[in-house]
């Protein structure tokens, strides 16, 4: 009997979103498991709104990478080791599939299940797992992660998916705004202004102030000289926040648009009415899966034109305008 599963997925922000469908799938059929989770420090909160997630545990790739051998980051790979290596585990899934994912994995102790050599996005992290799985690549991420969880615990997928962040929706009630994600950290990515003018002035027209998200100063800059026009009781470029506050100020919101962004995946995820801009990624892999309406517009390479996003984020208002307790549908 499975009880005690270590899930290893360490980033990004939209990938760790798509995980969390997942996560409740298994705590569906298996609701008597401990199921703990490994994730790079920036993200540890996101894990921890699952209410099926009991322990947490953190790696700093990202930052051990630029001192791998200094004393410090050897201390704290060492502190790591001893935390995971100190229980035991009936099924360890690497839902990574990358290197440095495999690393994680070697640390534990329990046997260790993983993509094989053609599913993995990295093939050679197949090398270190006991128990390998296939799963088609080019398929939506929630849903290749819901199989691979499915094929290890053996069970059949079934349903829509539950990020299980009821929670939010229910503590955080709809309120007249809508919030964009204008920046991304690649130029090929970003919409150009003129498209999100007809955006926010239909936004406005139905009553709505805009809040614009930015991840540093320079994204907040480029925010800024998009509503320079407005007034801040209009358009406002929101502070830097924890990402509990961001879920939050999302779950408030009456829909989101945003370029294809981790946020604009946790809109979805929080059952907002969302539209989503692809211009440099495919929504092939990652296309917006909610319970509210969705839209995901362009592909790589193809720039959506602001009619198109216009004529989603009308749908979306209306759909957001159907409903009559002001929290969405679960």
């Amino acid at each position: 009997m499975v009880k005690k599963i270590l899930i290893v997925r360490t980033s990004s922000l939209g990938d760790l979103v798509h995980m969390l469908p997942a996560i409740s799938d298994i705590a569906e059929h298996l609701p008597q498991a401990r199921i703990d989770w490994v994730v790079e420090e920036a993200f540890a909160e996101i894990p921890a709104w699952h209410p099926a997630v009991t322990q947490v545990y953190t790696v700093a790739h990202r930052r051990w990478r630029r001192q791998w051998w200094s004393a410090r980051v050897r201390a704290e790979r060492q502190a790591f080791r001893q935390q995971i290596g100190a229980h035991d585990y009936d099924v360890v899934l690497d839902m990574q599939a990358l290197l440095k994912s495999a690393w994680i994995v070697r640390q534990t102790r329990g046997p260790r299940h993983g993509l094989n050599w053609k599913s993995a996005r990295e093939p050679l992290s197949s090398l270190f797992y006991q128990h390998k799985y296939a799963i088609d690549f080019w398929q939506p991420a929630v849903i290749r992660q819901r199989l691979l969880a499915a094929q290890v615990f053996g069970y059949e997928v079934s349903g829509a998916p539950n990020y299980g962040l009821q929670a939010f929706m229910v503590e955080n009630p709809v309120q007249d705004y809508a919030v964009i994600m204008p920046s991304a950290s690649r130029d090929d990515k970003l919409w150009a202004a003129d498209k999100w003018q007809r955006i926010f002035s239909y936004l406005l027209e139905q009553g709505l102030q805009l809040k614009l998200f930015a991840g540093n100063e320079q994204e907040a800059e480029r925010a800024r000289a998009l509503i320079a026009d407005y007034d801040a009781g209009q358009a406002q470029v929101l502070p830097r926040m924890s990402l509990t506050e961001v879920a939050q100020t999302i779950a408030a919101a009456r829909l989101m648009v945003g370029l294809d962004s981790g946020l604009t995946h946790l809109s979805a995820a929080l059952s907002r009415p969302t539209v989503g801009i692809y211009k440099a990624s495919t929504p092939t892999r990652t296309p917006l899966i909610s319970s509210a309406y969705t839209a995901s517009l362009g592909d790589r390479g193809q720039d959506p034109a602001a009619e198109t996003v216009l004529k989603a984020t009308q749908a979306a208002y209306d759909f957001g305008r159907q409903q009559d307790t002001g929290v969405w549908p679960l």
